[in-house]
């Protein structure tokens, strides 16, 4: 089962405690203070890794502590610092700290963000060692480290989104575009079921739930516009069932807008299914209202299995001039 967001609870490790030791030297039993500091406890990180599966991992064990310092020991040797504890998370996972009101975002596979402080170690006795005071009995405990909990949401990381109303035909496309054997897999989110595909080495998504109002947290509309964010282009999909195609897309443009006015500014190219349902003429006329956005429209239909290869030869030769270009 995929998991697109889970709450998890992290502690950063303790500091180690400070000691009380003294020096022994031949004929000197008690020479002075030599008690180490106590380990710095072990921080806490997120790190971003290409598995989209991740979370799902978590959903037993929800919990994470880093190694706590070790004590300090005699002849002034500090004890050894706690290990870094790693929580490996989906590319693309957006981080909510709770507690703390702070987020973080990871976008690179590999990046890495600490989110939690170890505790520091606490000080020997040979640090109270003073003109007044030659044989300190006092030394510190570490101190503990932060802890709290951390919202984490995946937000895909894909090369084209799919977008449109649910009627649009967008599985059939995504089938089409990648093969039923070479698709990466159809993940059960906790709420939606988004599809992805892989198109020689491109990443497709669809991930249904956008309808009239989803901006305003209709229906999936926040789910589904998470995912959408992070999409490098868009392919809206239009039914030409629709009694008004021309008005139905502009719906979606506003939904899409509401959310987030950088979404209308991505690439888009506008297809036009199920042609193979209408009549020539109002295809025509379709084509011609959409082709004012200035996006690449194409038409495609379930009887013209020549539409969905010129797509794909299209929407191939275009995403590998543009990695080319970016490159």
């Amino acid at each position: 089962m995929f998991v697109d967001e889970l709450t998890i609870y992290a502690k950063a490790g303790d500091g180690g405690h400070g000691v009380v030791r003294w020096r022994h030297e031949k004929f000197r039993p008690n020479a002075g203070p030599s008690g180490g500091d106590g380990g710095n406890g072990g921080d806490v990180f997120v790190r971003a890794v290409k598995d989209l599966n991740r979370l799902s991992k978590y959903t037993g064990n929800n919990s994470f502590k880093a190694v706590a310092g070790e004590s300090g020991t005699n002849q002034s040797q500090a004890g050894k610092n706690g290990v870094d504890m790693y929580i490996d998370i989906p590319v693309g996972s957006r981080v909510k700290d709770i507690g703390r009101n702070r987020y973080f975002e990871l976008t690179e596979i590999g990046e890495t963000q600490k989110i939690l402080k170890g505790g520091s170690g606490g000080l020997g006795n040979e640090h109270f060692k003073s003109s007044t005071n030659q044989a300190p009995e006092q030394s510190t405990d570490g101190k503990k480290g932060e802890e709290g909990e951390f919202l984490i949401e995946v937000a895909l990381m894909v090369d084209v989104g799919l977008i449109g109303f649910p009627n649009a035909g967008k599985s059939t496309l995504l089938n089409s575009l990648t093969n039923a054997q070479s698709r990466i897999g159809a993940y059960p989110f906790t709420t939606l079921e988004p599809h992805l595909g892989d198109m020689y080495g491109f990443v497709i998504a669809d991930i249904p739930g956008l309808i009239e109002g989803a901006a305003d947290g209709k229906g999936l509309g926040h789910k589904f516009l998470r995912h959408v964010s992070r999409t490098k282009m868009l392919m809206h999909l239009v039914s030409l069932e629709e009694a008004d195609p021309v008005s139905s897309y502009y719906t979606i443009r506003e939904e899409l807008s509401k959310f987030d006015t950088s979404l209308t500014e991505r690439e888009e190219w506008i297809i036009l299914t199920k042609k193979d349902l209408v009549e020539q003429q109002f295809i025509d006329s379709t084509v011609e209202a959409l082709a004012k956005t200035e996006n690449r429209v194409l038409v495609i239909g379930q009887d013209d299995p020549e539409s969905f290869k010129m797509l794909r030869d299209e929407l191939v030769k275009h995403l590998q001039e543009t990695d080319s270009a970016n490159t």
